[in-house]
């Protein structure tokens, strides 16, 4: 089993940068692809962007394309979401969810068996 704490939200004003946090526990966190979903107000949860277990891959929704990045450290058993040019559009509550198809980029929420809590992000206009 695999718990997740996302940390590193906050408010920031449109254009600015934000770092997203996951830490992992457990000791097989290198075996597990990791996501990024946010849900805004109202809406569905969303894929926001993914990682394959050894890091070499990723994979984004068209929306945060050249903006955002994926990375991770397997050592630290943390993955990151580096969020930049970010837009009021990006407001949302963001969760990391880990994955047992460790070996692939995995966009679809019901692939995730692991959830964090979120850590909420908003983006003055």
């Amino acid at each position: 089993q695999v718990q997740l704490a996302e940390s590193g939200g906050g408010l920031v004003q449109a254009g600015g940068s934000l770092r997203l946090s996951c830490a992992a526990s457990g000791r097989t966190f290198s075996s597990y692809a990791m996501g990024w979903f946010r849900q805004a107000p109202g809406k569905e949860r969303e894929f926001v962007a993914a990682i394959r277990s050894s890091g070499d891959n990723t994979y984004y929704t068209d929306s945060v394309k050249g903006r955002f990045t994926a990375s991770r450290d397997n050592a630290k058993n943390t993955v990151y979401l580096q969020m930049n040019s970010l837009k009021p559009e990006d407001t949302a509550e963001y969760y990391c969810a880990a994955s047992t198809f460790g070996g692939a980029v995995v966009f679809r929420r019901e692939m995730y068996r692991y959830w964090g809590q979120g850590t909420q992000v908003t983006v003055s206009s």
